[in-house]
């Protein structure tokens, strides 16, 4: 099953075009929605998710109608927006069987069984019974993927989910989502650059609406083989070379600007070739250099 977009577009009445013609094909398994913030990607997966209408466009899910059969898919999504609300003083086994309700789990026998299976799988059985409101960022996190699995779905979005994690939760969150994602789409809405390339097999780079690329992240990273160069320079030259050179990244290195820069041809000898990443990538898109 393959998730196809097609031509949606959004503008918002302050004149903001959110998304702009954008066309996507999302395969089975974890897909990287890469962009920076205000880029497009939460309007697009509120669109996906039937929480706004496009102006233009379609999209669909295997032979359904994402947009004209909204209920139908509401059995089969599983969504985790960047921030979402709870009732605080529940226990999260409560209020995952609430949930379940709501999606249409009425027999209760099934229901416990579903509600205690999740809580095991996303590690929250230990706290089953603790308030909502208690519990530290990284298990909102995980019980936010517990209610969204709830019903078996067969896409599952997440907008921005590690926002205020520490290391370790983090990776325990995306051990979760790749278990996940051996079974259903999983789209990854995110501005980090290294959860895409540590999780996805496939991904999109978004910037003002438009689609800058579609494809394999290793993909990417190949076609900008032999076309970064890095340099380390003072920081009263950086003007000079912000006017000359096409720079991809800049970061502070023991006090010192050191440089990434696009070429095609080989640069002077205070340049070395540097070996390219899904970051380079991210930056040359966004500046329209590749």
């Amino acid at each position: 099953m393959e998730l196809k977009i097609q031509g949606l577009s959004k503008t918002y009445a302050n004149g903001v075009k959110a998304l702009d013609n954008v066309s996507l094909t999302i395969p089975r398994g974890m897909y990287g929605l890469l962009g920076p913030n205000g880029a497009g990607k939460s309007t697009l997966m509120r669109t996906l998710a039937t929480l706004q209408e496009p102006d233009n466009g379609a999209a669909a899910l295997g032979d359904l109608d994402i947009l004209k059969q909204k209920e139908e898919l509401r059995r089969r999504l599983g969504y985790l927006p960047q921030d979402f609300g709870v009732y605080p003083r529940i226990s999260a086994e409560d209020m995952l069987n609430h949930i379940a309700v709501l999606k249409g789990v009425t027999n209760a026998r099934e229901r416990k069984d579903l509600v205690r299976g999740m809580l095991v799988r996303c590690n929250l059985e230990d706290v089953r019974k603790k308030a909502l409101s208690g519990f530290s960022g990284g298990m909102r996190q995980r019980f936010g993927i517990a209610q969204a699995l709830l019903g078996n779905p067969q896409l599952l979005i997440v907008d921005e989910p590690t926002a205020g994690l520490d290391p370790g939760e983090r990776n325990r969150f995306y051990n979760l989502l790749s278990e996940i994602g051996e079974g259903v789409i999983v789209i990854l809405s995110t501005h980090i650059v290294e959860d895409v390339m540590d999780l996805c097999t496939n991904m999109a780079i978004i910037h003002k609406g438009k689609v800058l690329y579609e494809g394999r992240p290793d993909a990417a990273i190949a076609q900008l083989s032999g076309k970064v160069w890095q340099r380390s320079i003072e920081k009263s030259e950086l003007p000079a070379y912000e006017q000359k050179y096409r720079i991809i990244s800049n970061r502070l290195v023991s006090g010192r600007p050191s440089l990434h820069v696009y070429s095609e041809q080989p640069l002077d000898s205070g340049f070395s070739s540097n070996s390219p990443d899904l970051e380079d990538v991210f930056f040359s898109k966004i500046q329209g250099w590749s």
